[in-house]
């Protein structure tokens, strides 16, 4: 992908609409739809890195209520010509073609390379890479098998929605507190499985979201490894032209 001159491309991750419940989330959304907003004069285009929703699941003919306003403005902006793309996190992996067939969004579910102006970009939500958090490993294999999401399906929506997001909320990241802080370059398993992909590949940003902390760690004189944050705590995202990429913080309420 070629950027055009003065143009940029937008990454944003972890809002976690919904939570801790669909009312209390409001404010963080409608600060994201200005986000959209602001954006779009500029935008090349826009990457969604997961967890978007606190939860989602795609049953045959229904999906979850709530954040119309968020889908609307998504697909306003892409009617407007606007690039979207979407990688799912692990809040809302479960997405089985309503954002490609509704709204025109291409959605990912493994880290997927992209070339713009020549730059090599790995980009993800990060959830389940690296060493460790072997028990997050094995539950989403359970939660990815198609047998479990058949078992799901069969569960009436209302109680099936209510259960997940009772269960989500019980996530302490959710928060953006004391879970949110810096391990130490060692102990970033996202960092770690970064310089891990740089042994047989060259790249020269890795995009992640996941951690709810603004990231950045330089791998080599080349590459460099950043995280998202969140619009939980942070209200941070990234952007990338002409001069590199940097995290901000937006601020407008």
């Amino acid at each position: 992908m070629e950027i055009p001159e003065g143009k940029k491309i937008y990454f944003s991750s972890d809002n976690h609409l919904g939570a801790p419940t669909q009312e209390l989330s409001k404010p963080r959304e409608r600060k994201f739809l200005q986000w959209l907003d602001m954006v779009r004069d500029d935008a090349a285009a826009i990457f969604l890195l997961g967890d978007l929703f606190d939860f989602w699941f795609e049953y045959k003919t229904v999906v979850p209520k709530g954040q119309v306003r968020v889908l609307g403005k998504l697909a306003e902006l892409r009617d407007s010509g606007i690039p979207i793309y979407f990688f799912v996190g692990n809040h809302d992996l479960w997405m089985f073609g309503y954002f490609e067939e509704e709204l025109g969004i291409p959605v990912y579910h493994e880290p997927k390379v992209f070339d713009f102006n020549g730059k090599k970009f790995l980009i993800g939500h990060g959830d389940g890479k690296g060493p460790g958090d072997k028990g997050y490993k094995r539950m989403k294999k359970v939660f990815t098998s198609p047998f479990f999401q058949w078992c799901f399906r069969w569960i009436h929506p209302d109680l099936g929605v209510k259960l997940a997001r009772h269960l989500s909320v019980k996530n302490k990241l959710i928060s953006g507190d004391e879970d949110a802080i810096f391990l130490g370059e060692e102990k970033e398993w996202l960092a770690q499985y970064a310089k891990r992909k740089l042994e047989k590949n060259s790249i020269d940003y890795f995009i992640f979201g996941h951690r709810h902390l603004p990231m950045e760690i330089k791998l080599t004189d080349t590459s460099t490894y950043f995280n998202l944050g969140d619009w939980i705590s942070h209200y941070s995202y990234g952007v990338y032209d002409e001069n590199g990429f940097l995290i901000k913080s937006f601020e407008k309420s």
